[in-house]
């Protein structure tokens, strides 16, 4: 069998609201997406990025999120939260198995249709500048990249990127 058929043959992904009861199977997500991280990023920066249950719930407050799953498994979540009348992507993090399927193009997507019912005028994400995956995927979302701030994040460089809706 080719890959081709393979993905065809890939069941459906759907990309919906959390909710409370997500939370564990979010935070094992993050967990499980972190531990598999490239080497050197900084210890504090991967212990903040694998949030509790407790920390995710307050995580969740005025933000919007959304969950992949396929075949009922989480395999993928994005927070949007809208600032000052713009949509912030927030916290996208993809279940390493299942990477190269659509699924964080599906997360963004739902997100911007979600920006657009808010009526944001515009989305922004930011990915740390060593993460090119991250902004070879906001680009084909047909994001732009518009800035970095530098040392922002654990003295890590991020890079910026918007779409105008």
């Amino acid at each position: 069998m080719s890959a081709i058929s393979d993905k065809a043959a890939a069941p459906a992904l759907a990309v919906e609201r959390i909710t409370h009861q997500d939370v564990p199977a979010i935070c094992a997500l993050y967990k499980k997406v972190w531990e598999a991280a490239p080497s050197g990023l900084p210890t504090e920066l991967l212990k903040a990025w694998q949030p509790t249950p407790l920390e995710f719930t307050s995580w969740m407050e005025g933000v919007t999120y959304f969950a992949a799953r396929r075949e009922g498994k989480l395999i993928g979540v994005v927070g949007c939260e809208v600032r000052h009348g713009a949509c912030h992507l927030v916290n996208l993090a993809v279940d390493p198995d299942t990477r190269r399927q659509r699924v964080a193009s599906s997360l963004i997507a739902a997100s911007l249709e979600w920006a657009k019912h808010t009526n944001a005028p515009v989305v922004w994400g930011d990915a740390l500048a060593r993460f090119t995956a991250a902004a070879a995927l906001l680009k084909h979302a047909g994001f732009t990249e518009c800035g970095v701030l530098h040392k922002h994040e654990w003295n890590e460089d991020v890079r910026l990127f918007e779409r105008i809706l």
